[in-house]
């Protein structure tokens, strides 16, 4: 069984990115998506970070809630604009 604490943390760590509370934020903030645009279909990620995203959400894993998690960030901007707010 896995134990690694699945979080928006160790989730950067396994895509290979910074991990700081700060470069997450950042991350978010500069790579919104269009509502139409699923997480693991962004052009910013490499083959292998958008290969992991898509299988850990097919899977429904323990991954998955995190995954969506950033998915949601990820679209705030858009569900703002289609909200108004």
């Amino acid at each position: 069984m896995d134990t690694t604490e699945t979080r928006m943390t160790t989730l950067f760590q396994q895509l290979g990115l910074d991990e700081s509370e700060a470069a997450i934020a950042a991350f978010i903030e500069q790579h919104q998506l269009a509502a139409d645009v699923r997480v693991h279909e962004a052009a910013f990620w490499s083959d292998s970070q958008r290969q992991f995203l898509n299988e850990q959400l097919k899977a429904d894993a323990e991954w998955a809630i995190v995954v969506d998690e950033l998915n949601e960030a990820l679209h705030v901007d858009a569900v703002a604009a289609q909200t108004g707010h």
